[in-house]
């Protein structure tokens, strides 16, 4: 185990060639198994807010683990680099401002952070992995 989650999850992928079998789908295959992961997205975040309502720390912090474990493990199924995808967030939230967002309340008073105007969203353009097989195929 290490530190970096993106290497361990991949490393695991490695192990079980989820990749190598990924790569054999078609683009219907892909939009499956993206609405998979999504469904799968789902499930672990009922089993968090489960875990909240019953006050079960336990539960609460594996289903907030697993929730990053199958975000990240997508990113790296549909072969995107997520490590480039991250960088570009993460420069891209520190360019917000604290402030007020009237959409979201904020009853803890914590610090919110909103869009200035000037900001500029992350570009992942070139980081779509195998997700542009879908978007070709979309008929977009």
């Amino acid at each position: 185990m290490s530190k970096n989650w993106m290497n361990d999850i991949a490393a695991m992928h490695r192990k079980y060639k989820v990749n190598k079998k990924v790569q054999e789908f078609d683009p219907e295959k892909l939009n499956k198994l993206l609405e998979f992961r999504l469904n799968f997205l789902k499930e672990e975040m009922k089993e968090l807010d489960q875990a909240v309502l019953d006050k079960d720390a336990e539960e609460v912090v594996d289903a907030l683990i697993d929730l990053c474990v199958v975000a990240i493990g997508t990113l790296d199924i549909f072969e995107i680099d997520s490590e480039k995808a991250w960088n570009k967030v993460h420069e891209a939230n520190m360019n917000k401002k604290v402030g007020i967002k009237e959409s979201r309340p904020n009853p803890l008073g914590l610090p919110d952070l909103i869009k200035p105007e000037e900001w500029v969203g992350p570009d992942h353009s070139d980081n779509h992995g195998l997700l542009t097989i879908i978007e070709r195929n979309s008929g977009r």
